[in-house]
């Protein structure tokens, strides 16, 4: 064979093996090195199926359920196994269609890619989820039913602080401080209430279940006997202080009316009862027909998704006279038995405040004064703890006085365990400054003594300064979670730690307790009266202006009623605040008086039942507001509040 030939086999033989090196080199990084291929063909072969837990149920302190789980179904499509589907059919059950069809699964794609499943139509309701199931052939392989735990409310109430959860937002999955990292697109979040506060809590953990799937991509059983699956993780339950009937009473008799209900258990910060009203029944914003009434929720005239428990802010009016008394006592520049000789108003600050009193005595002494509710008495002890020497000027007075009111858990966020809480306003230099163009005085404010002016208050605050009075100086954050089941945290630490804020003798605070004592036994809050248990308590009836055109108008006053029971040994601090309504007497104080007795001796006395009554019936809404608001025909529609009527039969002795 001559050289040419020998050369041109050599060279045939190199670029053969190099080919085939390059072939074996390219084989091996495909099938070892490169893992993308080997996903994908896994991918082909494999279903990987969310198994979602179910989330922590909510108790209240009687061991009842106020918040469960149901099942519902979601249906999921992955995109690109959408072929050859009866979409007709597909339309007719969900009513939706063919254009609305064909949206959805852009927005599919767009969200989770063509190859990965998402939610086509969210918590079906139970007629089109027993269509689809018994068609569910017809729809797949690219559609699947994907059971999901949503909530359910048996008793009907609770809104307001117990929350809804929704699927989280990608707004939400696209926060970049790794907040939201642990969920992925069609997970449900707590969006308010204990459900926010609590997510990681009630959320629990997500299990994955892999699926070998068929030539057909039909599940055809677990892989491998199901050693890569990992079971989903209950949520953790709750254990509230809340008591369940007297929540359901608290929301009936605030039907038809604007206000709030707040009691608490002054030893234990405990939250009994929180009423927002008007409020909704929960089950509005659980399963199927949640986006529409959410959107309807949201615009009504009377605010129903407000919390004004914990987001309104009102004039607290003669209510906050026990507060006036106990600074000017701790600062030791009055004692009890400081009296004020008022002669139909005060008159000492250049013009002549009139007020309702002109006996005299009735301002005698501190516990007179509470009694008779004195306004000149307390716009004067207001100034003389301000002006007081030893602060070195008003506005350190000023400062001081804040500082007081503060650590009382006035004028700022008290720390409830619910989210959107208001701060409130108090009057500190900063805004007496602005307002007064930085030259004020005593003088400038004196109305905030008797709870006008500059000055406002939510009913939470306002319960809180009951349990300061009922235990004489101290109080724990109030709190609705007193306990997480198989839970060793500190999450509830801060829950339990007492607050002492302020250092007054027995003798003197005996003095406001006493006063407070005779507002119900001789004053004006006799309606409070409960057989057998000693209430103490203060009514309030505060101015309530609004700019209506342009101008200043008054309207009608806001009724209000703190109060706190037995008067020794005190189980339950309640502030009643009724938007709109009058004298203090004519609402806040048979509201607050039923629930305390209701609390306290667990039945409403045959006398007391006809108050009860007008309290169920009466509506406070003007003709303006029952003509606009939806919320009635809402609330009419039969969802699952059958355990709060029975409760309601209970407490009614039907």
């Amino acid at each position: 064979m001559s050289v040419f030939n020998q050369s041109r086999r050599r060279v045939i033989q190199f670029i053969m093996l190099g080919t085939v090196l390059v072939i074996v080199s390219r084989l091996f990084y495909l099938q070892v090195v490169e893992t993308k291929y080997s996903k994908l063909a896994d991918a082909n072969a494999h279903l990987r199926k969310v198994i979602y837990p179910s989330r922590g149920i909510v108790y209240d302190r009687h061991g009842r359920a106020v918040m469960r789980n149901e099942a519902l179904y979601d249906l999921m499509v992955t995109p690109v196994n959408v072929k050859g589907i009866d979409t007709a059919y597909m339309c007719e059950i969900l009513n939706i269609d063919m254009q609305e069809f064909n949206r959805r699964i852009q927005v599919a794609r767009n969200r989770e890619g063509p190859r990965r499943p998402s939610v086509f139509a969210s918590l079906l309701s139970p007629d089109m989820y027993g269509k689809l199931q018994e068609s569910m052939y017809l729809f797949q392989p690219g559609f699947e039913l994907v059971q999901r735990p949503v909530r359910s409310y048996p008793y009907g109430v609770g809104a307001n602080f117990l929350g809804y959860i929704s699927e989280i937002s990608p707004n939400m999955l696209a926060d970049t401080t790794g907040k939201y990292s642990a969920y992925q697109q069609g997970d449900y979040i707590g969006m308010t209430g204990l459900e926010r506060t609590y997510e990681e809590t009630l959320m629990g953990q997500r299990g994955i279940q892999y699926l070998v799937k068929d030539n057909l991509n039909r599940p055809q059983g677990s892989l491998e006997g199901g050693i890569f699956d990992t079971a989903a993780i209950a949520g953790k339950n709750l254990r509230l202080a809340l008591d369940m009937e007297l929540q359901v009473l608290g929301e009936k008799m605030m039907a038809g009316k604007i206000g709030s209900i707040v009691a608490i258990d002054p030893q234990t910060g405990g939250i009994l009862t929180m009423v927002s009203g008007p409020t909704f029944d929960p089950n509005l914003l659980s399963g199927s027909y949640r986006a529409k009434n959410l959107g309807i929720l949201f615009t009504d005239t009377v605010k129903p998704m407000l919390n004004r428990a914990i987001q309104s802010a009102y004039p607290p009016g003669s209510t906050f006279k026990p507060i006036t008394g106990l600074i000017a006592l701790d600062e030791g520049i009055i004692g009890p038995e400081f009296g004020f000789p008022c002669h139909g108003g005060y008159g000492l600050c250049g013009r002549f405040a009139r007020c309702t009193h002109s006996n005299p005595g009735h301002a005698a002494n501190m516990r007179v004064a509470l009694a008779n509710s004195c306004n000149s008495y307390f716009m004067h002890v207001y100034r003389l703890s301000v002006d007081n020497k030893k602060w070195g000027g008003t506005k350190n007075g000023q400062a001081k006085w804040v500082e007081y009111l503060k650590a009382m858990g006035l004028g700022r966020r008290i720390g409830v365990d619910i989210p959107s809480e208001a701060a409130g306003v108090v009057p500190d230099t900063a805004r007496m400054n602005r307002v007064y163009r930085g030259v004020w005085n005593s003088c400038s404010e004196m109305y905030v003594g008797m709870g006008q002016g500059q000055l406002t208050l939510t009913p939470m605050q306002m319960a809180n300064a009951m349990c300061i009075i009922a235990n004489r100086g101290w109080y724990y954050i109030p709190h609705f979670v007193e306990s997480i089941d198989n839970d060793n945290s500190d999450k509830l630490k801060k829950y339990k730690e007492k607050h002492s804020v302020a250092h007054i003798s027995a003798e003197a605070f005996q003095s406001v307790v006493d006063g407070m004592g005779d507002v119900v036994t001789s004053g004006t809050a006799r309606g409070a009266q409960i057989e057998g248990i000693a209430v103490c308590g203060k009514t309030g009836t505060a101015e309530n202006n609004a700019v209506v055109g342009g101008k200043l108008v008054k309207l009608k006053d806001h009724s209000l009623f703190v109060a706190f029971a037995p008067k020794d040994n005190p189980k339950i601090a309640i502030a009643v605040v009724v938007e709109n309504a009058g004298f203090g007497a004519t609402y806040a104080v048979p509201i607050a008086s039923i629930l305390m007795e209701k609390y306290l001796t667990d039945t409403i006395s045959a006398k007391r039942r006809p108050i009860l009554q007008r309290m169920l019936e009466t509506n406070t809404f003007s003709s303006e507001i029952k003509h606009k608001s939806k919320l009635d025909s809402l609330n009419s529609v039969n969802y699952a509040g059958t355990e709060g009527a029975v409760i309601m039969r209970k407490i009614l002795g039907q």
